[in-house]
């Protein structure tokens, strides 16, 4: 609005209030009276309503504190335990009372008599309070009426070593201890108040006394009229208007005028010729005094149609109005139309740059980044913490992690990334997160709410010089995820517009981090899945010195998996598998195969039989999934089972379209045995073939599934040398560090499948921790053995299981002479148990039972089993063995060796 308007205006008031001074500055002045004191007594509840929450949080806070420190501290439950804990814990409390600043400390048994108190006259006396809820190992805080007054005390629970709560410590506060900030700030809001009336009251007056001497007692219908006729002139039309004097001084300029001459504040009143930087030809036309129809003249960059015409022709006084007309609306539909251009290109981009990942961090990342400098100064991207982890997010704007902030420059003042923010409800963010809505702040400065979430940081943004924002909701299926803010510090801050162009950016990238979101919940489920399908830690045992690596693929979970399992005879088995494909599927499908190998393994099969049982599990979980839901599911795994034994060396294999085992020599060199190759599991029809070798001490087998040979930039071949190439020349690398080093040449930095590696080195048992004998099929043998074994256990030093020893061989060896066959033989074994095998050339086994009173045998199985630690049989080519272990006492010892 121009200054003549503005000086109407006035006039206009000055006349109101000059013929009644009462009807408007009364009434100005009791309406900032009013409003004062409603200001004054809404500050005032306010006050005391803050102040009472925080007398009661304040209170609550630091007796819940108190009583935690106490009921935590060395020594209270043995104090507690003591035949008298008055004596021990009063001056404990007193001192600790004193201290902490509260009013109590009362210690207390389950019962709650108190120990102590600090009017000694209570103590021995039931405790006013609640203690049920803390007996039940819970923190309970109330408010109550004791014997110091209104009291908030809190009632926590003392715990023993086992948990068990034997005592309670009550600490709290009287109420109107707490210091209170209303006692405080009462006199300075009344103050303030009574100020502001006297300056209202100062203000009216002078106000008053000035519109009546400058007004000369003008009507008010004159000066509405007055009013209306310049505001219609120079502010209804869309044009400039100058009226110009005779003496080529400018007596009056619109506000239209002003923006397209680019006049100057005090231009009214100058000449013509003085004004800065108007055209030449311009200023010659206004001059001039010449009427004028829509002649162009260009000035300050815009083409001006001026109209001039003299205003003496009614015999009013002399000089011209000119009026001018921006003709440079095409350039303004043009300038639209390329910022339009701009908005869609910019919207395309996103489309392309944004969501290009199933990561939740780096799609808000990409939304960040493709915005600035285009659209935003400075864009940080704020999302529920729930969200980060695949849940869906809270309600409100609390705990909301800062994952992405991207900025012209690096030195600014908002929060860093990876910050955990709670929202006031204030603020743009907790307001559009609440509703749904963006929110548009255009003067930060003025923005009260977004100023109290934190005054020392917003002060650092608006000394940095922020000055807009756009808080939009990244929403998706109805469901607000978190908030995108937009912030401007060098151009003209945020219009309308522009904020349905950051809702449009947000809500493309919202449906993008939504699916992130939700990928990131199943695939933790996957992955929680398969790795508890996968060992935790390898079983102890003997034979074999094992490390192992799994590398999941970057795609997601797979049915790759590994096992090490120890068998009857200290010898040990190893599996490795691989179940086609990816996904839960896999995953599951996978877990049953291992339990399977694991079931099966306890029946000690040898290798192909076990492959054998596998396919035909594969086959049938095939047909039971044969179904148009489970359509390209069908199931396909390979395996490779390995049994060694480190009394004889003898390693037997068998795979089942699994890639070969690679063998470090002691030497270094590295070879691919020759094992025979069966089809994948679940094709059915063919056997399985086993492959036996042995093996020297010190070397290495390397199990492994075909993601670490495999890959697209090379073929089966070439991985097949390059991992022949990282096991040869290190002889005396343990397997640990053979893992590591295979995986570190092999592989790339995420491998694009799952990937298992096992690496066993061998260990053989000393000959002389191993017994052998041939026994006849004579009954009378049985003693013979008897004193064979016990004389070895003397010499191994464990003479103190020969009585158990000798019952459960004489037991067995009795079972093979009276039911077997020849040949029979014995075989005691000295490793982490001992373990006695009696062996024989008949099939049929033994099965424990329970011996009725009247059976002269059916007792000598349960004896073996009462004795040994495990017991059971194993099926050979030429027969069957029967074991059983014995628990060696001392087993650190024999570690140690």
């Amino acid at each position: 609005m121009s200054d003549a308007s503005v000086r109407f205006r006035r006039l206009a008031w000055r006349t109101v209030i000059g013929k009644s001074p009462r009807s408007v500055a009364g009434q100005v002045f009791l309406l900032q009276a009013a409003l004062v004191v409603l200001l004054v007594l809404g500050a005032v509840l306010a006050l005391f309503l803050q102040s009472k929450r925080d007398t009661t949080t304040e209170a609550r806070r630091r007796s819940i504190a108190v009583a935690e420190t106490f009921a935590h501290s060395p020594g209270l439950v043995e104090a507690l335990q003591s035949p008298d804990p008055s004596r021990v814990l009063q001056p404990l409390t007193e001192r600790a009372r004193r201290s902490a600043g509260v009013d109590f400390i009362v210690v207390m048994d389950t019962h709650g008599i108190r120990y102590t108190h600090p009017i000694p006259s209570r103590i021995g006396k039931r405790f006013v309070g609640t203690i049920e809820p803390s007996l039940a190992g819970k923190v309970y805080t109330e408010s109550v009426h004791g014997p110091l007054g209104h009291e908030v005390q809190a009632i926590v629970p003392v715990d023993d070593s086992s948990g068990r709560v034997v005592g309670l410590v009550s600490a709290g506060l009287k109420v109107k201890h707490v210091t209170s900030e209303l006692n405080r700030q009462l006199p300075i809001i009344l103050a303030a108040g009574c100020g502001a009336l006297l300056v209202s009251t100062g203000g009216t007056a002078l106000v008053g006394r000035r519109l009546r001497r400058q007004t000369h007692s003008l009507a008010p219908d004159e000066m509405t009229r007055m009013y209306e006729h310049h505001d219609t002139v120079l502010h209804a039309v869309r044009e400039g208007v100058l009226i110009i004097g005779a003496d080529g001084r400018l007596l009056l300029v619109n506000d239209e005028a002003r923006r397209l001459l680019e006049l100057p504040a005090d231009a009214e009143g100058r000449a013509v010729r003085d004004l800065p930087d108007l055209d030449p030809a311009t200023t010659e036309l206004l001059l001039s005094g010449r009427p004028a129809s829509d002649e162009v003249h260009f000035a300050k960059g815009r083409l001006l149609a001026v109209n001039q015409r003299p205003t003496d022709r009614a015999g009013g006084p002399g000089g011209t109005v000119v009026t001018l007309r921006d003709s440079t609306e095409l350039q303004a539909v043009s300038g639209r139309a390329e910022a339009a251009r701009e908005r869609l290109e910019l919207l395309y981009d996103a489309g392309l740059s944004v969501g290009t990942t199933l990561d939740v961090v780096r799609t808000a990342d990409e939304l960040a980044r493709v915005a600035v400098p285009r659209f935003a100064d400075f864009i940080t991207v704020d999302l529920a913490d729930a969200v980060l982890h695949g849940e869906e997010p809270a309600p409100t704007a609390t705990d909301m992690r800062r994952v992405a902030v991207s900025g012209i420059g690096d030195d600014h003042p908002l929060y860093e990334q990876g910050r955990l923010i709670d929202f006031l409800p204030s603020t743009p963010q907790a307001r559009g997160y609440g509703a749904g809505r963006s929110e548009l702040v255009t003067d930060l400065a003025g923005a009260e709410g977004w100023r109290a979430q934190d005054p020392e940081r917003t002060r650092q943004i608006l000394e940095y010089g922020i000055h807009s924002l756009i808080a939009a909701p990244i929403r998706a299926r109805g469901v607000v995820l978190g908030m995108a803010n937009f912030w401007r510090s060098k151009r003209e801050p945020f219009d309308a517009d522009e904020l349905s162009l950051a809702e449009e950016l947000v809500a493309r990238a919202a449906v993008s981090i939504d699916n992130a979101r939700r990928y990131t919940r199943e695939h933790a489920l996957a992955v929680t899945l398969q790795r508890s399908l996968l060992p935790r830690a390898l079983p102890e045992q003997s034979a074999l010195d094992v490390g192992y690596r799994y590398l999941p693929a970057q795609s997601g979970v797979s049915g790759d998996w590994f096992d090490v399992i120890p068998l009857p005879g200290g010898r040990v088995a190893l599996a490795v598998g691989d179940v086609v494909g990816h996904g839960l599927h896999a995953a599951a499908t996978m877990g049953r195969l291992r339990t399977a190998v694991h079931n099966f393994s306890t029946l000690d099969l040898p290798p192909d039989e076990l492959l054998q049982h596998l396919d035909d599990l594969v086959g049938r979980i095939d047909q039971d999934e044969a179904c148009p839901e489970t359509a390209g599911e069908i199931v396909g795994a390979t395996c490779l089972y390995a049994i060694y034994d480190p009394v004889t060396r003898r390693c037997v294999m068998a795979r089942a379209g699994h890639p070969a085992p690679a063998l470090v020599h002691p030497d270094g060199s590295v070879t691919f045995p020759d094992l025979p190759a069966g089809p994948p599991l679940g094709l059915g029809g063919l056997p399985f073939r086993t492959a036996e070798l042995e093996l020297a001490e010190g070397s290495q087998l390397v199990l492994y599934t075909d993601g670490l040979i495999e890959d697209r930039r090379r073929d089966l071949d070439e991985g097949m040398e390059l991992l022949r190439r990282a096991l040869a020349g290190h002889p005396g690398r343990s397997p640990e560090e053979t893992c590591g080093a295979v995986l570190e040449q092999l592989l790339p930095e995420r491998p694009g499948d799952d990937v298992a590696l096992l690496v066993a080195r061998t260990r053989v048992l000393p000959a002389d921790r191993v017994a052998d004998w041939d026994v006849p099929r004579d009954p009378a043998a049985v003693s013979g053995m008897r004193g064979a074994v016990s004389a070895k256990l003397d010499e191994w030093g464990l003479s103190e299981l020969g009585f158990g020893m000798e019952l459960v061989l004489s037991e067995l060896i009795t079972n093979a002479i009276r039911y077997g066959s020849d040949p029979i033989h014995v075989r005691l074994i000295h490793d982490r148990t001992l373990i006695c095998e009696v062996a024989d050339g008949s099939s049929t086994s033994p099965h424990l039972r329970y011996a009725a009173t009247t059976d002269e045998g059916g007792r000598g199985l349960f004896l073996v089993s009462q004795l040994s630690e495990r017991w059971g049989t194993r099926y050979t080519p030429h027969g069957k063995v029967i074991w059983a272990e014995l628990a060696v006492p001392d087993l650190g010892a024999l570690l140690g060796e």
